[in-house]
């Protein structure tokens, strides 16, 4: 399970002033044919695919560029199955879900400044708002009868108040009152500072009226949430009782009454439980989760207990994979599952013996400007599966698959694409110094002739518990097109290669990741392709990190582009939106009590040893690694006399650091501008 998400968002776009084609790089068929900027505003990506009851049509949610709002725009859209014919649903929406029997899709709108739940009759095309709430309504989940929805949405408090101010006299323009805080957490990446409130669980009539809350209190309730067939009972997790905000990720599988609100807790073990799913007969109940150890990393399995979640049982425990979303089958004797297994997402169905059969193997989706593995699925009453997938020649279509040769449904980048010269990816083979294979792929400058060297861009993953995978990706695609091969890999720490191999970096990092780093440049190196005098690296997150971390222990990068880093594990620890976590989870023991394990993972403390000259970047709201660590950096590298610039992205948070397509695209503009700055003469063609 990845416990600390420090992935990406969405698009790119904004012309940036791309560095000039490469010398040995054959030229593409003029200035249309190159990959560029404005071109992320062209593209589509699927998301969200859900499959009618029958088994018949597809609902799901396509992202395209607006070049107006500077935005990915997200709209509803319906598929044949049977002929792949597509029509329009709404012009902007997402979460789309089918009642029972298929007569209508709930999703989630904009009515002014607020999102709201809608219904609409697929009979009719008429669509009708259900809801009017404060706060925006998810993890929408239909009654069984059809006749009413449940969903989670927040419901305002009061600030806290310490002291009263003056009387202010009638018209007079005073400074805004104190802000009093006084939560552990008191700030999220993305939401910024938290308002008063939490997030409870509603239900409400399918065809509109009062909502009625069902789960109170000083804690926050999430989905996805499950009705038991009778449509008495409402499966939803949380962090309740008197320690709740001191806990990082001790949920609980919790059972309310849908009437009454009663409230029954039906696990209890030291660890997350959660994504509870009733069986169609509602005679059991899935779940997803783990023991935690206080390690970096934990594979979620996939539980199974009776309808109060008794007598549990792994189906997982021998996958040695984690599994990320997970769905009854009709028949109640099988689940389907999806899980990354060594940087490609992939879709099992799951029997109640632990027996697995391979459904999928291509699932993709997530993000566009990283090569992150992710996607979507659903299951109709038949067993077909709708998904999000494809590869590294465009961003996620959706599939379908009844068991047999997966079909795509759906071609939305086929005309961009078609008229672009994108950049090949491969595989390549990395071994690490103690012997272990590390997964790597290379993407290099369209038309490169063969033979030929180019400079090589070395692009490290956030987490540093996730994946790379082959799939489509802007920053990739906007380097090769400015004439630079580019290097990703899964070192050790990733995930989707077992629980093993993602603890070798737990309680040290950054470690050995780094030598796998380094014997995956030198493989590309090896191949022929990398020019070793024109190398240079990047990453965020956990990738900036890295970045930091290579420059401080070798100069043979020309440059480097640390993106949204951590660069002390202290400041980080004690500024970082989720308080708690770094400290409990990266380190055995507190800041105060052992200050050396944390400064001596800290790049911060390879300052002295950078001769490389290395570009910060950051979003100017981040809170998962804040603008602080990044300001340490640029500041060090100042007083240190290393050539570097500072770039922050105006209004990004850490997740959302891409998702405006201009700045996505200014962003990796800014960094071929800095490579290009230093890049050397090419080396001679490989092999001489």
């Amino acid at each position: 399970m990845r416990i600390l998400p420090l992935l990406l968002a969405c698009t790119t776009l904004a012309a940036p002033a791309l560095a000039q084609q490469q010398p040995n790089a054959t030229p593409v068929d003029g200035p249309t044919r190159t990959f560029t900027g404005s071109d992320l505003f062209g593209l589509s990506i699927a998301a969200d695919p859900q499959i009618s009851p029958d088994g018949r049509t597809i609902v799901y949610v396509r992202r395209t560029g607006d070049v107006m709002s500077d935005r990915m725009q997200s709209s509803l859209w319906l598929i044949d199955v049977a002929t792949g014919r597509q029509s329009p649903f709404a012009i902007s929406g997402g979460s789309p879900r089918w009642s029972p029997d298929g007569s209508r899709i709930a999703y989630v709108a904009s009515d002014g400044d607020r999102s709201q739940l809608f219904v609409r009759w697929i009979a009719t095309g008429a669509s009708s708002r259900v809801t009017s709430l404060p706060g925006d309504p998810n993890s929408l989940a239909w009654s069984p009868d059809g006749k009413r929805l449940a969903y989670i949405a927040t419901v305002a408090g009061e600030p806290t108040a310490l002291g009263k101010a003056p009387a202010k006299p009638e018209g007079a323009k005073w400074a805004e009152p104190l802000e009093v805080i006084d939560r552990v957490t008191y700030r999220n990446d993305g939401p910024g500072y938290r308002k008063p409130g939490y997030d409870h669980l509603f239900v409400v009539a399918a065809d509109g009226g009062a909502a009625q809350q069902l789960t109170f209190g000083r804690f926050d309730d999430g989905g996805p949430l499950s009705w038991s067939q009778d449509g008495r009972t409402i499966l939803f997790s949380a962090i309740r009782g008197a320690d709740a905000e001191r806990q990082v990720m001790n949920s609980e599988v919790i059972a309310v009454d849908a009437n009454s609100g009663a409230m029954r807790t039906l696990t209890s073990r030291d660890g997350p439980d959660g994504a509870p799913r009733f069986s169609a007969d509602g005679s059991k109940v899935a779940w997803i989760g783990f023991d935690d150890k206080r390690r970096s990393y934990e594979n979620a399995q996939l539980y199974v207990g009776g309808p109060d979640a008794a007598a549990p049982r792994s189906l997982t425990a021998t996958l040695d994979r984690s599994v990320e979303d997970a769905q009854w089958a009709a028949d109640g004797r099988a689940l389907y599952a999806s899980y990354d297994d060594q940087g490609t997402r992939k879709i099992a169905r799951i029997g109640l013996d632990g027996r697995m059969t391979t459904i999928a193997d291509n699932v993709t989706g997530g993000g566009l400007d990283r090569p992150y593995a992710g996607g979507d699925f659903s299951v109709s009453r038949g067993g077909t599966v709708a998904y999000t997938g494809g590869d590294a020649s465009a961003p996620a279509d959706v599939w379908v698959t009844s068991g047999g040769t997966p079909r795509r449904l759906t071609n939305l980048n086929e005309v961009l694409t078609a008229s672009k010269a994108l950049a090949p990816v491969r595989k390549i083979a990395v071994t690490a110094p103690d012997g272990r294979p590390i997964d790597a792929w290379i993407a290099t400058p369209p038309g490169m002739q063969p033979g030929t060297r180019v400079p090589l861009i070395l692009e490290i993953h956030g987490g540093p518990n996730a994946a790379y995978g082959p799939t489509f990706a802007t920053d990739v695609q906007l380097y090769a097109a400015a004439g630079y091969a580019v290097l990703w890999t899964n070192p050790r720490g990733s995930t989707s290669y077992g629980a093993e191999f993602a603890n070798l970096i737990d309680k040290n990092y950054p470690s050995a990741d780094y030598d796998d780093l380094i014997a995956a440049v030198d493989a590309a190196i090896a191949d022929g392709t990398a020019d070793p005098n024109n190398l240079f690296v990047t990453g965020g997150s956990g990738g900036g990190v890295l970045t930091a971390w290579i420059v401080g222990k070798t100069s043979r990068f020309k440059a480097a582009a640390t993106q949204k880093p951590v660069i002390n594990w202290i400041s980080e620890a004690l500024t970082m939106d989720n308080t708690l976590f770094t400290s409990r989870y990266w380190f055995s023991k507190l800041p105060w009590e052992d200050p050396m394990s944390y400064w001596n993972r800290s790049p911060l403390s390879l300052v002295g040893n950078v001769k490389t000259p290395t570009l910060v970047v950051v979003g100017s709201e981040d809170y998962r690694t804040p603008v602080s660590e990044s300001e340490q950096y640029y500041a060090a590298l100042q007083i240190a006399g290393v050539p570097t610039a500072l770039v922050k992205v105006p209004g990004a948070s850490h997740g959302g650091f891409t998702s405006r397509p201009s700045q996505s695209a200014a962003k990796a503009s800014a960094i071929l501008a800095w490579f290009d700055r230093y890049r050397g003469k090419p080396a001679s063609p490989a092999g001489n």
